[in-house]
């Protein structure tokens, strides 16, 4: 019963779960959200919320930075190597650390990353320069 739940729990990532828009974004099947596949240079947490924010991408405008959980949602478990990607929707995907929107509750010049080498959430100082992935 148990290995049923888990796998009934496990995303669908075998080429059912996320679809490619044609205009450089990627929808998520099972949450809805629409990602921006194109890459961005290193960042601040403060310019990555601002970017986001300002991005006018696919005749859509209300870009945001994801929250810590939306970002997990990227991760594909079922991949053994590098990056924790799927490579046919993000080809230029980094195998490296992404802000999230989400504050460090503990330290507020902190807020959490995802590492897509192996899909590890941390925190890093806010000043840091980090990867963006922006969302809607």
């Amino acid at each position: 019963m148990l290995a049923l739940l888990l796998l009934l729990a496990a995303p669908a990532w075998a080429g059912t779960r996320l679809a490619d828009n044609g205009n450089q974004t990627v929808t998520d099947l099972a949450t809805g959200l629409v990602w921006d596949q194109r890459e961005t240079a290193l960042t601040t947490w403060e310019a990555a919320l601002a970017y986001c924010e300002a991005l006018n991408h696919g005749s859509q405008t209300d870009w945001r930075l994801p929250n810590r959980n939306e970002l997990e949602t990227l991760v594909d478990e079922t991949r053994t190597a590098v990056p924790a990607l799927d490579r046919t929707y993000f080809p230029s995907g980094q195998a490296n650390l992404y802000w999230s929107s989400t504050s460090y509750p503990v330290t507020s010049t902190q807020a959490f990353y995802l590492d897509f080498s192996y899909g590890n959430l941390g925190t890093s100082t806010k000043s840091n320069a980090l990867y963006v992935r922006c969302v809607r």
